[in-house]
């Protein structure tokens, strides 16, 4: 079994990778578990027809002695597995712990073997707490993937989630690379491959910005299902196939750089006037 974690500047379109690579991972024969970490519960929207049921809503509907698994275990029209956390009413509690408490229920990464061939978790924005890193902390993912454009802000969060990824590395996380998912920006795949190179990682593979993406998010589909030869699907299918031959030996615990680094290669700050 293999397990991924794919984390990302907020909007950065992890949600989208994720989806589609899982319905891919599905159309081979795989058992396929898509596990979504984010509050808005809109992991797994492309590949849910009806209600979401989240942890969340079940835990408060249900209480906590009687929830189980069957309770918020979705089954999608595309043959894969899926779970949305959700979060807890605006202004109160924390989502992490729905995360947190969901593990708890699907069982340690030994009993999911039986289960599934790849899980894939989506994860909330940033690394922001203890809940939302238990996927690296609690030694679930194996292999971390972090989604990023070449726009600054989202190198920078790419940086950050590094430097967890370092933290947790006794309990096994490693980062298998970073995935591209580009927003058309002038030398947008050099930045990219130079954050990689500067943390000791690589670039897996790059997603083109694509309108059929967009128009099939509009139909609540995967754009693998919509438009088989679009260059998205077929970027895609391609970074499944990067993602399938990739070894242990290539996954690395990063070298994160200290931010004053960072702001030197990929901010263009003037220096100070003597």
């Amino acid at each position: 079994m293999r397990v991924m974690a794919f984390y990302g500047k907020g909007g950065i379109g992890k949600s989208t990778v994720v989806t589609n690579l899982s319905v891919l991972m599905a159309r081979e024969g795989k058992r396929v578990l898509q596990f979504g970490c984010d509050p808005k519960s809109d992991s797994c929207y492309s590949l849910v027809p009806g209600r979401i049921e989240t942890v969340m809503d079940q835990w408060l509907e249900q209480g906590e002695s009687a929830l189980k698994l069957e309770h918020f275990l979705m089954k999608s029209q595309y043959g894969v597995d899926c779970i949305e956390v959700g979060g807890p009413t605006p202004g109160s509690g924390c989502g992490g712990r729905g995360i947190t408490k969901a593990l708890e229920l699907i069982g340690d990464p030994n009993s999911l073997r039986k289960r599934y061939d790849v899980i894939l978790f989506d994860v909330l924005g940033d690394v922001v707490c203890g809940g939302f890193s238990a996927p690296l902390r609690e030694g679930y993912a194996e292999e971390v993937y972090i989604v990023t454009s070449g726009e600054p802000r989202s190198l920078f969060a790419a940086n950050n989630i590094s430097h967890a990824v370092k933290k947790h590395a006794a309990s096994g996380a490693r980062l298998a690379g970073l995935i591209g998912n580009l927003r058309g920006l002038e030398d947008e795949q050099a930045q990219i491959l130079k954050l990689a190179k500067n943390i000791g990682s690589s670039v897996v593979h790059t997603v083109p910005r694509d309108k059929a993406v967009t128009q099939a998010e509009q139909h609540k589909a995967p754009v693998v299902e919509t438009d088989e030869n679009c260059p998205a699907t077929r970027a895609l299918k391609q970074l499944t196939t990067r993602i399938a031959g990739l070894k242990a030996k290539q996954m690395k615990i990063p070298r994160p750089l200290p931010r004053h680094e960072f702001d030197q290669l990929f901010l263009k700050i003037p220096e100070a006037s003597q």
